[in-house]
């Protein structure tokens, strides 16, 4: 069964916590049995984890060394039908997904632990002796595995009926509700193996692959990560999914009948996310640059950042609650850029952490599932990092701090992200703020940006998927670029052909810019 991300990623401890990662050089079915228990029970509510067969990991960087020392082919078949009995040591009883995959000409073992829906389990001590071996329950503490005992053993137990809201099964859903369209999308972003299949596979048995599905095979259910992900209407079963973005050019309290309302953003929540930082980036997010005297270096700077922006917007979108009948709100004020959403941090996380606004560390995940793809997506750097990142770019911007407010019911989440001085007292929408002697082209152009253009040349005439391979940039990011450079405020490059055998080029405008970066 192909499991639906990137093997590399894993070997390389991309996109998934290093946390959430294990390599095991040999099969050693007592141990493995014990870490599969402990990512099943996800005691810390992350999403499960992976396990890597065949694998040695680098003492220094943790990551796989390379070549991986792989599992004999001949052992494959007797490892698979062994785990076929062991899985049956696992109370109450655990499927776990197991994929064999070439990696430097050698096979490993991905065995993929999806959290699970009937926690807490418990597996015997040793899975490869008679029934007479105790049972036992275990959990990860950071990378390691631990018998779970005492207090951790209780709140375990505590943790059955938790089952995030993303992870359950939704009786409204239908499976022709699921995009197929979407999904291979999603798919071919994360280089899954599961693109291979694509055309073979109902879409109930991709959803299936995906662990996308609950219940018994009579009356499977699709979860609800499934519609936010890969419903192109979502609020459909989550009424009031949307973002709303109002800005008040002279403020909410000096003048708030000036107002401007942007039509609201809908659709998939990755598709809300991208809409959302399109508009700000684009009529929002303004650049100053200051020549100083007797200094050959400009100081640049931001109204706002849009690293810090981005973490905000992702975060909203992430951690609402879904059944709230609220759209997350962005509000564009001249001294400031508020995003509301609903409901709260959780009680995990004290009031004092929420007004120090350093760092958010939850124990417990309202939609966990959805966090691991928008990480895969690479549009959420992990989990506990969204804060520090924000802080961490608005002071390089020399902005002041983020603040962060809720009540004491944790019914809303609201974040200020402060504009820095040196921007006037209106918003200004769909205007460049940089020196008049600047160039515009050099302003809006950023180092991925001039990797496109510079590659283009080098092919002559240059498909979506070659550029995608050559950069190694993701396919959306891709999209957004060429959209960018193909406007007719940049018109730097053109389609050429039809959509089977064309490709983008280099306008002449777009060649004498080329020029100018290689000087």
């Amino acid at each position: 069964m192909a499991v639906p991300i990137n093997i590399e990623d894993l070997l390389h401890k991309r996109k998934i916590e290093s946390t959430r990662i294990e390599f095991k050089t040999g099969w050693n079915p007592d141990k493995i049995y014990r870490t599969i228990c402990a990512f099943a029970n996800d005691f810390d509510n992350i999403g499960g984890g992976y396990i890597v067969v065949g694998v040695q990991e680098e003492e220094n960087t943790g990551i796989a060394k390379r070549p991986v020392t792989g599992v004999p082919i001949e052992e494959l078949d007797k490892i698979q039908r062994d785990m076929i009995g062991f899985n049956h040591k696992i109370d109450p009883f655990y499927l776990p997904r197991i994929d064999v995959q070439e990696v430097d000409e050698k096979y490993v073992l991905l065995i993929w632990v999806p959290a699970g829906v009937n926690r807490p389990y418990n597996v015997r001590e040793r899975v490869t002796a008679n029934n007479q071996s105790p049972c036992k329950w275990y959990v990860r503490s950071g990378t390691n595995t631990i018998e779970a005992k005492g207090e951790v053993l209780d709140e375990l137990r505590e943790m059955a009926n938790r089952t995030p809201f993303d992870e359950r099964g939704n009786e409204s859903i239908e499976i022709t509700d699921i995009s197929r369209a979407l999904v291979l999308d999603y798919l071919q972003t994360v280089n899954s193996r599961l693109v291979a299949d694509f055309e073979k596979l109902s879409l109930s048995e991709l959803l299936s692959q995906m662990d996308l599905l609950v219940g018994p095979v009579e009356r499977q259910l699709v979860k609800n990560v499934a519609a936010m992900m890969f419903c192109k209407n979502p609020a459909k079963f989550f009424p009031t999914t949307q973002v709303d973005i109002v800005i008040f050019p002279e403020g909410c309290i000096k003048d708030p009948n000036n107002m401007i309302e942007v039509p609201k953003i809908v659709g998939p929540v990755p598709d809300m996310i991208k809409q959302a930082l399109d508009y700000i980036k684009t009529n929002v997010i303004k650049k100053r640059i200051i020549k100083q005297k007797d200094k050959a270096e400009s100081i640049v700077f931001f109204n706002y950042p849009y690293q810090a922006i981005e973490e905000a917007v992702v975060n909203a979108l992430y951690h609402r609650d879904y059944q709230e009948r609220e759209p997350v709100e962005i509000t564009i004020e001249p001294d400031k850029i508020s995003i509301l959403s609903y409901v709260g941090p959780d009680r995990s996380i004290s009031i004092d952490a929420i007004h120090k606004a350093e760092r958010l560390k939850s124990r417990r995940y309202r939609n966990r599932r959805l966090g691991d793809y928008l990480k895969e997506l690479q549009l959420s750097e992990g989990r506990g990092t969204g804060i520090p990142t924000i802080q961490d770019e608005l002071r390089r911007n020399g902005s002041g701090p983020a603040v962060i407010e809720t009540n004491e019911e944790r019914s809303y989440f609201l974040i200020e992200i402060p504009c820095r001085e040196g921007f006037g007292d209106k918003v200004l929408i769909g205007n460049d703020f940089i020196s008049a002697d600047d160039d515009k082209i050099n302003d809006k152009i950023n180092d991925k940006i001039k990797s496109v253009l510079l590659k283009i040349s080098e092919f002559g005439i240059a498909k979506r998927k070659d550029l995608h391979e050559a950069i190694k940039i993701s396919m959306p990011t891709i999209d957004r670029i060429l959209k960018q450079l193909i406007s007719e405020d940049l018109n730097l490059i053109e389609y050429q052909g039809s959509r089977k055998t064309g490709g983008y080029i280099l306008t002449e405008k777009g060649k004498a810019f080329v020029e100018s970066l290689k000087k």
